[in-house]
C-alpha cells in the first residue's frame, strides 16, 4: 500500500492564549496559511504541537476542529503514540479517525525496549489502526532507535504500515533503510536541514517544522528536489538553513512560535516546561526577517 503522504507535510504548532488555553482562532488562521502556501498535508498533534502537554480530551477537540477547518483540502496525519502499548491501542479505538488519512506513532520512549519489543509494540498498533500507520523514529527524544531491519519486518508484515518519519540523525542508517525497504514503503525526512540531500538518496519528502512559517518556500524546495531540479532547490535550502538553526537553538517549538508571532499568526505562548525564546535569540530572529 503506497501512502499519499508525499512531499511537504507540516508538523503544526498548537497556538495558545495568554491563559494557556487553545487559541482556535489562531489555529484556523495557521491551517489556512499552510494550505494556501501549497503544502501537501498537515500533521496534527506531532511533537511540535506540544502534544505532551495536552490532555486526551484537548487532543480530540483539536482534531475535530482541524478536520472541519481543513475540510478535505489536504490529507491529515494525526499523532497518536506513546510508551504504553495497551494505552495507545485504547486511544486508537476511542479516537474518531474518520477523515484522518494516517496516524504518526512514535517509538516507545523511556522504557527502552529491544528491537523485538519495538516490533511487538508497532504490530499491536497496526492491528488496531483503521488507517495508515507511519512510524516515527527520533532517538534524540525516545532514547531507542528503530533499526532498518525492524522497519522492513514491520512493513512486510503489516500492509497498513506504509511509511516512517526518520529523524535518527544518521544519513548512513537512512540510506541503509532506503536500500533494503520494500518498493512501496515511504521514507520521510524528519529533519528540515537534511531534507534536500536525503531526497537525493531516495527520501520522498519531509514532515517540516520550518514550513509552519515558510510553507510556500519550503514546499517549493521539496518539489524541486523530488524532480531532481537541485539547481532550483539548493538556493532555497541554503537560504533557510540559518532560519532552521534559529528555530531549534532553544528548543522546538519555541523557535518556530517566535517566527509565527513575528508573522502575526499567533501569540508567543507555550505550555510549561517549554518557554519562549530568550531576548537574545528573539533579536536574531527579528534580524532574520
Amino acid at each position: 500500500m503506497k501512502t499519499n503522504f508525499i512531499g511537504t507535510g507540516v508538523a503544526m504548532v498548537t497556538p495558545f492564549n495568554e491563559d494557556k488555553s487553545i487559541d482556535f482562532n489562531a489555529f484556523a488562521k495557521l491551517i489556512d496559511f499552510l494550505i494556501e502556501g501549497g503544502v501537501e498535508y498537515l500533521l496534527v498533534m506531532g511533537t511540535t504541537a506540544e502534544s505532551a502537554t495536552l490532555s486526551f480530551e484537548e487532543k480530540n477537540e483539536i482534531l475535530s476542529f482541524a478536520k472541519k477547518q481543513i475540510s478535505g483540502r489536504v490529507p491529515i496525519m494525526y499523532g497518536l503514540g506513546g510508551n504504553n502499548t495497551a494505552d495507545v491501542v485504547d486511544k486508537i479505538k476511542n479516537t474518531d479517525l474518520s477523515g484522518v488519512d494516517g496516524i504518526l506513532t512514535v517509538a516507545p520512549y523511556y522504557n527502552k525496549p529491544n528491537q523485538e519489543g519495538i516490533y511487538q509494540h508497532f504490530a499491536a498498533i497496526a492491528v488496531a489502526s483503521p488507517v495508515q500507520v507511519i512510524l516515527y523514529n527520533v532517538p534524540g527524544r525516545t532514547v531507542v532507535n528503530i533499526q532498518p531491519q525492524t522497519v522492513v519486518r514491520l512493513a512486510n508484515d503489516f500492509e497498513n504500515i506504509v511509511a516512517i518519519k526518520e529523524a535518527c540523525g544518521s544519513v548512513d542508517q537512512i540510506m541503509e533503510l532506503i536500500r533494503i525497504k520494500p518498493t512501496d514503503f515511504t521514507v520521510i525526512s524528519g529533519d528540515d536541514g537534511l531534507t534536500m540531500p536525503l531526497i537525493s538518496a531516495g527520501v520522498e519528502g519531509v514532515i517540516s517544522v520550518l514550513a509552519n512559517a515558510y510553507p510556500k518556500q519550503w514546499s517549493d524546495m521539496v518539489r524541486y528536489s523530488l524532480k531532481y531540479e537541485f539547481d532550483k532547490a539548493a538556493p532555497i535550502h541554503y537560504k533557510y538553513l540559518p532560519t532552521i538553526n534559529n528555530m531549534f537553538a532553544e528548543g522546538n517549538p519555541a523557535g518556530v512560535k517566535a517566527y509565527l508571532n513575528k508573522l502575526g499568526i499567533l501569540k508567543n505562548e507555550l505550555r510549561l516546561p517549554m518557554i519562549p525564546v530568550s531576548d537574545l535569540l528573539m533579536e536574531r530572529i527579528t534580524d532574520n526577517f
